[in-house]
């Protein structure tokens, strides 16, 4: 992907995006992964618990395996032998859902953090299978 000038179409003015003629091209896999390619993973979000911090159904989420998850990151977890996606509660050691219609759950033993999600990535438009 590469940025192209184009003219304002106003005589004796020159485009505002004119200084970005000679930039190099754009990678959107560093603008998301950056450095950490090997850490990084994606997962699609399902469901509606975490609504409340912006994570809608159907969002792409970007999930760094190598952050170390802090208290109130919004992480992926493995809860009851499924992947979930909460914030982190380490004060009382539980997973929190971003909306009220959903129960707080205790960490338990057999469950680990896989990752924090870093970004999230809204759809706006379905894919389609």
């Amino acid at each position: 992907m590469s940025l192209v000038s184009a003219s304002a179409g106003i005589s004796q003015f020159e485009s505002p995006a004119a200084e970005y003629k000679s930039l190099k091209s754009l990678s959107l896999d560093y603008l998301i992964v950056g450095e950490r390619k090997s850490s990084t993973f994606f997962v699609r979000a399902q469901g509606e618990s975490m609504t409340g911090v912006g994570i809608y159904d159907g969002d792409l989420l970007v999930i760094d395996r190598a952050c170390i998850a802090r208290h109130g990151d919004v992480v992926v977890a493995t809860h009851d032998g499924l992947f979930v996606v909460k914030l982190l509660d380490l004060h009382q050691k539980r997973l929190i859902s971003a909306n009220e219609e959903y129960a707080p759950v205790a960490i338990k033993s057999d469950s680990l953090i896989e990752g924090v999600v870093v970004q999230s990535i809204r759809c706006h438009r379905p894919l389609t299978p």
